[in-house]
């Protein structure tokens, strides 16, 4: 083609390109190609506007009068044609591989994504170790300290701090990999690499190992600087809860940056569901103070099931008789009447944390696969 998109040649090149060579110089005026010359360079060469202009030809009309367009055209309304009893071109999916190997490979390469990413996990780790260290320190030997309603009030948001301050870090952090990961997954996905739901399958499970290790890190050096109860089960307990609520605090992050055009949006955002996961934690102001048309958000808040798991597992079998202004009782009783927290709620709370980080990814899965935000 030449300027304007006009066409100065079609059909077929030949070996080593003879006959699109013949039919340039079957046009009067054109010199011969030079022996060993590239064909393609000897043609942009000889049909240039300079070229033109010498020969006062113009190549597009050339090429309508030619018999090599009348060839090529007549080919063309041939093969538009299907021949009879032939039956439509059709495949069974849209992508050359199935879900199973879409995810395998869309696993490999978050994998690779976030090896080759040492400024978040390797700074997220670092933080977690920091902040570990931090509190361990503030709360240092706190938690065997139970004689009253203050230090047990101590011991209690010891536990609130330990899972809430890195959560939030997790959700905060992990929304700039999600938003820029998702840039390239629309050019991927526009040109048929895969599926969104193996690629967002990929992006939730990529997280769990470093969320894994991250628990650990955090949760071994908390528990034993706070100094709890030195116990298997109590410690499984304390780590399977900052898991979930690690887990689910990342999800959300996840979820938020999938339902909104922006980064920076996705933290505005953020910060106002978490200051009101944080409010209605059941905590700050507990579950019975809680006015009743405020009730229904507990019950939905992870945060509330969390701070309701965690303290209920370390002290919820704890006889110690404490005393306080308005109470004399022990902590088993001052939990469940101050508190809100009945027995036999530990494992229905891990139940439910593992629904929220189902649900949060599963809302994440749907914004990729339904939502496209991209403006061009």
């Amino acid at each position: 083609m030449k300027r304007g998109g006009q066409v100065i040649y079609g059909g077929k090149l030949g070996e080593k390109s003879q006959i699109m060579i013949n039919y340039f110089q079957g046009i009067h005026g054109i010199p011969p190609i030079p022996s060993g010359y590239n064909p393609a360079t000897w043609m942009l060469e000889i049909s240039t506007s300079a070229a033109e202009a010498k020969l006062g030809e113009d190549f597009a009309t050339i090429y309508r009068n030619s018999e090599q367009y009348r060839q090529v055209e007549a080919l063309i309304k041939r093969l538009s044609v299907p021949p009879e009893s032939s039956e439509p071109m059709g495949f069974t999916s849209k992508y050359s591989q199935g879900a199973v190997s879409q995810f395998k490979i869309c696993l490999w390469k978050q994998n690779l994504i976030y090896w080759r990413n040492p400024s978040y996990n390797f700074m997220r780790l670092f933080f977690t170790t920091m902040c570990a260290l931090i509190l361990g320190s503030v709360f240092w030997d706190v938690g065997s300290k139970r004689d009253s309603t203050q230090n047990l009030f101590v011991v209690m948001a010891a536990l609130y701090a330990s899972v809430l301050f890195l959560g939030v870090n997790n959700a905060s952090s992990v929304q700039p990999v999600v938003s820029i990961e998702r840039t390239v997954f629309y050019r991927e996905k526009a040109a048929g690499m895969y599926s969104p739901l193996p690629y967002a399958a990929a992006q939730g499970l990529i997280e769990i190992p470093y969320v894994m290790i991250q628990t650990l890190i955090y949760g071994i050096i908390t528990y034993f600087m706070i100094n709890f109860e030195r116990e298997a089960g109590k410690f499984f307990l304390y780590i399977l809860f900052m898991f979930l609520t690690f887990m689910y605090f990342t999800f959300s992050g996840m979820m938020i940056v999938g339902l909104t055009p922006t980064q920076h949006l996705a933290a505005i955002i953020s910060s106002a569901i978490f200051s009101l996961w944080n409010l209605m934690s059941g905590f700050l102001v507990p579950k019975p103070s809680i006015p009743g048309w405020w009730i229904w958000f507990y019950y939905i808040n992870p945060v509330a099931w969390t701070v309701r798991g965690i303290i209920s597992s370390q002290l919820g079998d704890v006889e110690t008789r404490i005393t306080g202004p308005g109470f004399d009782g022990t902590v088993k009783n001052y939990l469940e009447v101050r508190l809100g927290f009945g027995p036999g709620m530990i494992w229905w709370s891990a139940v439910m944390l593992t629904g929220f980080c189902f649900l949060f990814f599963a809302i994440y899965a749907a914004s990729v696969k339904r939502l496209n935000f991209q403006k061009r």
